[in-house]
């Protein structure tokens, strides 16, 4: 295994200056913005889960179980944008502007159908299913997840609507922009979040409305962006109000074996939840807390996989597999050295963010045991899992990403939890033990395929 990962990063013969899409600055110009963008958001949550802490443990961990369903709807949304960027990167690629803005504006039109269908079937059911499916959580925790619920799922349309204008801005290269957008967002969220939890004494609600809020501002301002004629792909009125079948049929044969791919992943995570669920109030909230921490450490690979998208999509488009290859190889070595770098920093910052948090010394044990855990394998194999897998999947090859993590993810690290996490007594810990044990039998198929070449007869264009 350690020679095939050598075969993968080693550098390979070079291209054509003329064939380098993209310079070291221009990718620079991508990550850089990328990262603060992602870092912002991961930020925002640490001051969510901060300000919701005073507001006691039960508040805590009903907000964690609740946010575990609601983020499988935001994979939906994120699944149709990154679907769409994938064929829009392609057209872009290929020099095709005029398909590349039906599109993008296809895009749009798909996120916002699914969004409105899954914010209906939530404000009916969604006080049924969490009954459903945590049906020992103590009364104060399941309140909190009622309330939470009921009001993020309001933000449903302008979260799938944002997520498109971000993808489809994001596969142009133009990341400075959606930084700014977000930054925006953001502010408004933790300055929202503070007013609810401190001056209204809100609880959940006082967390989940400005959350709703900020998603709106964010989606009016993408929405104007992408309406802009100077760049690359635009969105447009009579594109973007109407199917079109043959376009739609495109986006979703790359859309909707990702959305499989993340909507198993996440629904497995459910299923964690509810065995965490069953572990008591402690663990539950150093679960909650400590994905916090790890969604902070996983900010570069996040980053990174849409570097991927946009590079690997249009040298695809482009015709020029060798060049998708070269920087493949790249920009995965890339991905390990920046990996290593914030996953350390986000080790050493944990021990001094913790006496921020208004909960308990045997929580905050279980937090540093698991962010240990996380980063130490999100720094050595998660590049592999993670941003590679998405320049496969930019490449087109979206049903082995879609079946390698059903596998890795849905199959093996639901066992491995229950394993490891029930019947070994290990509680959480052994619930951080499979999650990255997940990572590196998907790290290990993705290298596979990357090997054997086939991903380069996928395009989708």
């Amino acid at each position: 295994m350690l020679r095939t990962i050598q075969n993968l990063i080693e550098p390979r013969q070079q291209i054509s200056e003329d064939r380098k899409m993209f310079s070291n600055a221009m990718l620079k110009a991508m990550i850089v913005p990328l990262l603060i963008e992602q870092l912002l958001q991961m930020i925002v949550g640490l001051a969510d889960t901060m300000m919701v802490s005073h507001a006691g443990e039960a508040v805590v961990a009903g907000v964690g179980l609740d946010t575990m369903i609601y983020t499988i709807f935001i994979y939906l949304f994120t699944a149709i944008s990154a679907g769409g960027s994938v064929v829009v990167a392609q057209y872009i690629g290929s020099g095709d502007r005029e398909k590349g803005n039906l599109a993008a504006s296809q895009v749009f039109y798909l996120a916002g159908v699914l969004s409105l269908v899954c914010m209906a079937l939530m404000l009916f059911f969604g006080a049924g299913l969490l009954h459903l499916m945590y049906p020992s959580t103590e009364p104060a925790t399941m309140a909190a997840c009622e309330t939470y619920m009921w009001i993020v799922s309001l933000s449903f349309p302008a979260n799938a609507i944002y997520n498109a204008g971000a993808a489809l801005y994001r596969t142009m290269g133009r990341t400075s922009e959606t930084m700014k957008v977000s930054l925006a967002a953001n502010i408004v969220n933790v300055i929202g979040n503070a007013i609810g939890i401190f001056v209204l004494h809100a609880g959940a609600a006082g967390v989940a409305w400005p959350t709703t809020f900020s998603w709106y501002v964010a989606a009016v301002v993408m929405t104007w962006l992408c309406f802009r004629k100077n760049q690359e792909v635009r969105i447009e009125w009579k594109q973007m109000l109407r199917l079109n079948g043959s376009m739609a049929k495109r986006i979703l044969g790359v859309a909707i074996p990702n959305s499989v791919e993340n909507t198993l992943f996440q629904a497995a995570k459910v299923v964690l939840g509810m065995l965490v669920a069953t572990f008591g109030t402690s663990q539950i909230a150093a679960n909650t807390t400590g994905q916090t921490f790890w969604s902070l450490a996983a900010c570069m690979g996040i980053s990174m996989g849409t570097v991927f998208i946009t590079v690997i999509g249009r040298c695809v488009g482009a015709n020029d597999m060798e060049a998708a290859e070269w920087y493949m190889r790249k920009l995965t070595r890339l991905s390990i050295v920046l990996a290593v770098v914030w996953n350390v920093i986000v080790m050493l910052l944990t021990p001094l963010l913790l006496p921020l948090y208004d909960l308990g010394a045997d929580t905050k044990r279980l937090i540093l045991i698991i962010v240990a855990i996380h980063n130490l394998f999100s720094a050595t194999v998660q590049p592999f899992s993670g941003p590679l897998s998405s320049g496969l999947r930019a490449a087109g090859d979206v049903r082995f990403t879609m079946w390698a993590s059903i596998f890795a993810t849905v199959v093996c690290r639901t066992l491995l939890s229950y394993l490891l996490a029930l019947w070994m007594g290990m509680g959480v810990i052994g619930i951080a033990l499979a999650m990255v044990l997940d990572w590196c039998i998907k790290g290990a198929l993705d290298i596979w395929r990357f090997q054997s070449g086939k991903w380069k007869n996928r395009k989708v264009i």
